[in-house]
């Protein structure tokens, strides 16, 4: 990894209650209670890995997520998700990731869109005297089990530089995906993305998932293999060489590094409540 550069960070349900309808005599059927405007969820997992956008998150260490989305029958959302991650992958004094996220989102019978923006933060990190973040806007797009969605960057991507200091702004990432259900709580999923990191060289690439998961009484089970075209040979210095830890100059100062971008297998098991 070119040192003079910060590694990059490589990035139901709690539902309201209706208000209890006063009991119908017993000759006759309740009426089912009207589902209300409101709809707020909850989520939690745990990883045998982090992996944000293909790349590594907690140096092939576990990974606690969870958050909690509130959405309106408008179609607007707001949202919190947070993991943590090691500093290691660009967050220099930092283990926790917060991301805050809001928008529009409506469904058009088989199709639907999503319109939003996002910021990625990390509470206590530093590095060159400011702390790591990263603002993004996105617009996607779904039909049936398929979703498109382009992310673009508003700010420097997650405080990275080119190498005469240009903004990284504008970098752009794009994913394709789909979700299949199988049916009996079976499903499969897939992805591929590509980051067009702006002023940075070596550090454009593409990666790929496909997993399996299994609803067991409401915890999903998964299995996904993860992999990129990411540069991260250490021997050769590329960016993706990812050390245990950085310090607030961006400098490797582990004793450990590895290729961040190189294939895994994530076993995963989450709910939503």
């Amino acid at each position: 990894m070119n040192k003079s550069l910060i590694a990059l960070a490589l990035v139901g349900a709690f539902a309201v209650p209706a208000f209890a309808q006063t009991a119908a005599p017993a000759t006759e059927t309740a009426p089912a209670a009207e589902a209300g405007p409101h709809t707020l969820t909850g989520n939690v997992g745990l990883f045998s890995e982090y992996r944000f956008r293909g790349i590594a998150q907690t140096f092939a260490k576990p990974a606690l997520q969870g958050g909690f989305d509130y959405s309106h029958s408008s179609g607007i959302y707001v949202g919190n998700w947070n993991s943590n991650v090691n500093s290691g992958a660009g967050f220099p004094n930092s283990n926790l990731e917060m991301d805050f996220y809001g928008g529009y989102k409506m469904a058009f019978g088989d199709f639907g869109i999503d319109v939003g923006g996002i910021y990625y933060y990390y509470p206590g990190s530093e590095w060159n005297n400011r702390s790591v973040k990263n603002g993004e806007l996105y617009i996607g797009g779904s039909w049936k089990f398929l979703s498109a969605k382009y992310f673009y960057a508003v700010t420097d991507y997650f405080n990275a530089k080119g190498p005469n200091g240009e903004s990284t702004d504008g970098t752009g990432y794009f994913d394709l995906s789909a979700n299949f259900d199988l049916g009996n709580g079976w499903g499969i999923n897939g992805h591929i993305g590509y980051l067009d990191f702006k002023k940075v060289s070596n550090a454009d690439y593409t990666d790929w998932k496909l997993g399996v998961t299994k609803d067991i009484n409401g915890w999903v089970v998964g299995l996904a293999y993860i992999d990129s075209t990411a540069k991260g040979d250490c021997s050769k210095g590329q960016f993706y060489c990812f050390s245990n830890s950085l310090d607030t100059t961006g400098t490797q100062n582990g004793s450990k590094v590895m290729n961040a971008g190189r294939a895994t297998g994530i076993l995963s098991v989450s709910k939503t409540f």
